[in-house]
């Protein structure tokens, strides 16, 4: 099914990655490539005429996106695959400036759940959104600093004899970034209001996060590896979404989702909580002229995938992982399971999306947690409260999750790509 190498879909994400340095720049990159491609752009606020045939995009607050497409022919059901732009990072607070006699640095908070001393001495910007007012409307502007603007140094060991013992890092003493010196003419607002063109009185609230400039890689003896800041999910999210792109979505209302703030929750208007995917379904169903009797008809025949990047066996600490269900790089996707249900999957919707790969020749794996570690939960069962379908949570296998720089294999977005493309062309 593939048509390009592995590396070469590996700078593609790359790339993408780059472009895409906040959930909101995710967005807007997604919904351009969409629009580009004649893709009708759909607002909220507004009725919705949908017709047969016709492609479709949908963004809430700039921060989420749904796009769809109907297919001509008779319709069997919904195909739903969700992913989400958001990475832990640093939120930077309101009054963000910290000036003493010889420094100015930055007031932040964390946002979800990061390793903290991977921010360490790492060249670092500033990406995100202000909010302006704009002859009466309050009218979000995005920004991203391109250029090295922070950095949040170590202590010296000679400082800190104990330091490779083991720490206890404080975000609000150990991590606040350095932005300039007591003499630094232009303060940090300065700076962000440049950015935009705007005047900093006009400034009236903010969203911005850092973010990490060290480039992604393609390495490895033979370039098997791939590392890059947020692979945490926009790995999937890119992937996902190249899927729904590439597929013929011939017999389905197909659907591509991508949610945000699932690292602190998705209990938000543009989270995986919210009713934003159910509004969706059920405007789809009423404006093709669907009674709600058949509308439910069609989301209980309908498929979702959860798509969220799974832990691959540590190479220094295997021990962290299960006895049998240990993913590695490079061998195919992840499906996962979680006895306490914090993943969606279960075993009639492991099999189906097994079954969907074996017959398109895409291999799969499969991860549990160690039974005394509790891990993580993502997507698909927070959706699954307010849609509730057949759900698989899957993900590609990955190391340092949480890391403000991560490493996954070369071969496994494009195992994602294919998956998406037979998941979406399936007849039923």
């Amino acid at each position: 099914m593939r048509k390009t190498t592995f590396e070469d879909i590996s700078k593609d994400l790359l790339h993408f990655i780059t472009k895409s340095p906040s959930p909101y720049h995710v967005v807007k990159n997604m919904k351009s490539a969409l629009v580009y491609s004649n893709y009708i752009e759909l607002r909220e606020e507004d009725e919705w005429n949908i017709e047969k045939g016709g492609h479709y995009v949908v963004t809430r607050n700039g921060s989420a996106l749904i796009s769809f497409t109907v297919p001509d022919e008779e319709i069997y059901s919904f195909r739903i695959v969700a992913a989400h732009n958001d990475s832990p990072t640093f939120q930077i607070k309101e009054n963000p400036e910290l000036q003493d006699n010889t420094y100015i640095r930055l007031n932040v908070e964390g946002y979800g759940g990061m390793i903290m001393n991977s921010w360490i001495d790492r060249p670092l910007s500033v990406a995100g959104r202000i909010y302006i007012n704009k002859e009466g409307t309050i009218t979000p502007e995005m920004i991203a600093i391109d250029g090295t603007t922070l950095i949040i140094p170590s202590v010296a060991i000679h400082m800190n004899r104990e330091i490779n013992k083991g720490y206890t890092w404080n975000i609000q003493k150990d991590l606040l970034p350095l932005y300039g010196t007591a003499e630094t003419k232009i303060s940090f607002m300065q700076m962000i209001a440049a950015a935009a063109n705007v005047t900093t009185d006009s400034i009236l609230g903010h969203d911005l996060f850092l973010y990490s400039r060290v480039p992604g890689t393609i390495w490895g003896i033979e370039k098997e590896f791939i590392s890059s800041p947020r692979l945490d999910d926009l790995q999937c999210a890119f992937a996902a979404f190249r899927g729904y792109a590439l597929a013929k979505k011939q017999n389905h209302i197909c659907i591509y989702v991508l949610f945000n703030h699932e690292e602190v929750g998705s209990g938000t208007n543009e989270g995986a909580g919210s009713t934003l995917l159910l509004n969706t379904v059920l405007r789809i169903g009423q404006s093709l002229g669907y009674s709600f009797d058949k509308t439910m008809a069609m989301i209980a025949r309908s498929w979702m995938v959860s798509a969220d990047n799974a832990h691959a066996v540590h190479p220094n600490h295997p021990e962290y992982a299960d006895f049998n269900n240990r993913p590695t790089l490079n061998k195919g996707i992840v499906i996962k399971h979680n006895a306490s249900r914090h993943y969606a999957t279960d075993g009639y919707s492991a099999a189906r999306f097994r079954a969907l790969c074996d017959n398109h020749n895409i291999p799969t794996q499969t991860f549990t947690n160690r039974s005394d570690i509790s891990g993580g939960s993502t997507l698909g069962h927070i959706s699954n409260t307010k849609l509730s379908i057949p759900t698989v949570d899957i993900g590609l296998p990955q190391l340092s999750m949480h890391s403000s720089y991560e490493t996954a294999g070369i071969k496994d977005t494009s195992y994602l790509i294919d998956s998406m493309i037979a998941f979406f062309d399936e007849p039923k």
